[in-house]
């Protein structure tokens, strides 16, 4: 292997790990509360803190990528990551292990942030595609192996091993990233404290509200949090467009169609199908009765056909351009949801298979070609930012999509139930099941709406042609 695809493994390795994380402590989240005597609301938090600060820091980390190095930040997150996954298996009680995962999140925003602009100094624009397809197969590998590793190694190894797992893996990947990730242009440019500053504000309010909102239901609290946030994000806007060297250049999104659609895209995709695979373990917990290992195993399927098939759809988007591939990807996940919505309380699973399946080909067509988008049409000088921006986005549509799959579906039951159903704690019958199934079917709605958005989006991005570019 030569040194760029060395670094493009580490690069996989560091989607894996990231990726696995985002869901690897769903199902031990009821051994870890009873083994810490936690409340569950407080253990909730442990997932999401970790999504909220990813999406939170992501943006401003891959800037700092761009002035100051993204393979010192990328790998700098690397350390970061392993040491708070130690940190979080040797945690105490629950409000350690809440902060862990804050300090474990931190290096994953660094490494997201930071490793699509690497793979654009690495590889010229008509190779990219593929090596995106590469770290698709991470983030589908490592979403799979996060929910299976969970509750597998909690049952017979324990649950503080779903972090240790990391360790070992992070020191290999942190000694490889340090001699072979070798980018390539810094700038010298001032740092936006401000607009740090009121952008972090803004997220962390909004974000924090809508997760309020999953727990407690639409009160004021949580409208005054999302109204503030808005407010400031719309301060931080102002701010940005008066500052030399801003986070977000507002700039590179004028006249540049197909970059501000891919991302538009990537942030719908996001907050409409990931809600789908928090649903449907709800109704193969809730309904089906199932535990949450064997729910996790039907989706398994579908996640390692992603995987198999996004290196070369990958390579597609290098030859014909992203909108054609991506907008296939996005109706065939529009498709797995149409199915989702014929789902009774005896449905055969292979039904649930079949639209996971599905689903999974349009992910691999989706997610290589449309990140191969973003960066082959951001400014030069941009990658990081561009990099940083698109992370957070998806990240802010996983929290968004949570907040889906819990609101929307306990419409007709309490929230503390849905909870536990999710957490696979409880189970339903009878009518009340049947009540939670038409719960379900309206957060298959939403999930289906936000979709046929982000597909006109990407249907009409404008067409791209992809060249050879001297290194």
């Amino acid at each position: 292997m030569n040194s760029s695809n060395l670094a493009l493994l580490v690069l996989v390795f560091g989607t894996l790990m990231s990726a696995i994380d985002t869901t690897i402590v769903i199902l031990a989240i009821p051994t870890i509360t009873e083994d810490l005597h936690a409340d569950l609301f407080i253990m909730i938090w442990v997932i999401i803190l970790y999504l909220l600060v990813i999406a939170v820091f992501t943006t401003q980390l891959g800037r700092l990528g761009d002035i100051y190095g993204r393979a010192k930040f990328y790998n700098l997150g690397f350390a970061i990551f392993t040491l708070g996954s130690a940190l979080c298996g040797a945690s105490p009680n629950a409000i350690y292990l809440v902060v862990f995962r804050g300090i474990q999140g931190i290096g994953a925003a660094m490494m997201q942030a930071n490793a699509g602009a690497i793979i654009a100094d690495i590889f010229p624009p008509n190779r990219r595609g593929r090596a995106y397809g590469y770290t698709a197969i991470g983030w589908n590998a490592g979403a799979t192996l996060g929910i299976v590793l969970g509750g597998f190694i909690t049952t017979f190894v324990g649950w503080r091993y779903i972090f240790y797992i990391n360790v070992p893996i992070g020191i290999i990947a942190l000694i490889l990233g340090l001699r072979y990730i070798k980018t390539l242009e810094t700038r010298k440019v001032k740092l936006d404290i401000a607009g740090m500053g009121t952008l972090l504000v803004a997220l962390s309010s909004m974000v924090y509200g809508a997760v309020d909102i999953a727990g407690y239901g639409i009160r004021a609290l949580n409208m005054v949090l999302i109204s503030l946030g808005l407010v400031i994000l719309l301060i931080f806007f102002w701010l940005e467009g008066r500052h030399e060297f801003p986070i977000i250049d507002l700039r590179v999104f004028k006249g540049n169609r197909v970059f501000t659609f891919s991302l538009l895209a990537s942030f719908l995709q996001s907050t409409g199908y990931l809600a789908t695979a928090f649903i449907i373990i709800m109704y193969l917990q809730g309904i089906r009765a199932l535990s949450p290992l064997n729910a996790s195993l039907l989706l398994v399927p579908g996640y390692v056909l992603a995987s198999l098939v996004a290196p070369f759809t990958g390579r597609l988007s290098d030859k014909i351009g992203a909108r054609m591939p991506a907008t296939i990807g996005l109706s065939l996940m529009i498709v797995a949801v149409l199915i989702y919505l014929t789902l009774s309380l005896n449905t055969p699973l292979y039904i649930v298979i079949l639209a996971s399946t599905i689903g999974g080909i349009g992910s691999s067509l989706f997610f290589p070609a449309n990140n191969s988008a973003i960066m082959a049409n951001a400014p030069k000088g941009f990658y990081g930012g561009a990099s940083g921006l698109a992370r957070t986005l998806a990240n802010l549509g996983s929290i968004i999509s949570y907040t889906i799959a819990i609101s929307v579906s306990s419409i007709v039951i309490p929230r503390y139930v849905a909870f536990e159903v999710f957490l696979g704690t409880s189970n339903l019958i009878g009518g009340v099941a049947s009540a939670f199934l038409t719960g379900l079917k309206a957060a298959f709605y939403v999930s289906l709406a936000i979709l046929a958005i982000a597909l006109v989006l990407s249907a009409i991005r404008g067409k791209e042609v992809r060249t050879q570019v001297s290194k």
